[in-house]
């Protein structure tokens, strides 16, 4: 049983408040010197107020800069990705949790191992990979001779599908699922069968509506990882236009030759930071119901 006290509440909600400050003092950063002029950044001390350009600097930034298309690509490129992670490793987990099949847990172990390789580590076969999903089929060809194979190409380079589709698999995901479906009590699975339920009615129309706040919650977190990729979209990506935003944000720093347009490239950085804050506010409570579910 837990004692409140009034000295003990008033301590816990200062070191809220004072935590929150510290959080959100670099974004209201971020926002004012997004809202001032080039003169205004310039002088000594910086204004702390918000300033009277924030809608010409973001209508700089959006036109000039092409940020409008560079958010709309990080838009599409997180939501594949977390559609393509949510969707493979709910699968994978029911099939290593509900199917026995040789090297069961072996497959299991193998996609856990994976964890310690991330994108990073496997980059230059990923981007191999990307540059032609046919390499394969290439080998299979030039050794039976098939020369319509052996020359086959298929580049996914500056294409949405390259820039998603490596980075579906996740097994931090098909870990997290696969332990909440071993707590799924084993009477449903036999009621299920005893009713002539397939397995596939069964993840339907039993599994995923229980999984549904794990799913909101793996969701946020996967969107946002999808929208702050930097390294794979700027290795695969040559044509500025299929950037995404984080990428573009490095295209907007000022060069040592060149006016410092610092204003603007805060603006493009609050505007980048302004979708995955609103997917976190909407759907913070789902957020926290998945993470308390998750712990049961």
């Amino acid at each position: 049983m837990y004692e409140r006290t009034p000295v003990i509440d008033i301590l816990c909600h200062v070191i809220l408040l004072v935590g929150a400050v510290l959080v959100c003092l670099p974004i209201y950063f971020v926002f004012v010197t997004g809202s001032l002029s080039q003169q205004e950044i310039m002088r000594v001390p910086m204004s702390w107020l918000p300033g009277s350009q924030f809608l010409a600097n973001m209508q700089t930034v959006l036109s000039n800069a092409n940020f409008g298309r560079l958010l709309l690509n990080s838009f599409i490129i997180a939501t594949g990705i977390t559609v393509g992670k949510l969707a493979v490793s709910v699968i994978a987990a029911f099939a290593v949790t509900y199917f026995r099949f040789p090297f069961r847990l072996t497959a299991f172990w193998l996609i856990f191992m994976s964890l310690m390789l991330p994108i990073e580590v496997r980059i230059v076969p990923t981007y191999e990979s990307a540059a032609n999903v046919a390499l394969p089929l290439n080998g299979i060809g030039a050794w039976l001779g098939i020369e319509v194979l052996a020359e086959l190409d298929w580049n996914l380079v500056n294409t949405y599908p390259g820039l998603i589709l490596p980075l579906i698999a996740s097994a931090t995901a098909t870990f997290l699922f696969r332990q909440f479906f071993l707590t799924v009590p084993d009477e449903l699975c036999e009621a299920a069968r005893i009713d002539g339920a397939t397995p596939w009615q069964f993840f339907t129309a039993i599994l995923l509506p229980l999984s549904r706040s794990n799913i909101v919650a793996l969701a946020i977190i996967l969107f946002l990882m999808g929208w702050n990729q930097y390294l794979w979209p700027l290795l695969l990506t040559t044509e500025p236009a299929m950037a995404n935003a984080v990428v573009g944000l490095k295209k907007l720093m000022p060069q040592s030759d060149s006016l410092p347009t610092w204003h603007l490239l805060m603006n493009a950085a609050f505007l980048t930071m302004l979708p995955p804050t609103i997917v976190i506010l909407v759907l913070q409570r789902w957020f926290v119901k998945g993470l308390v579910d998750s712990g049961k």
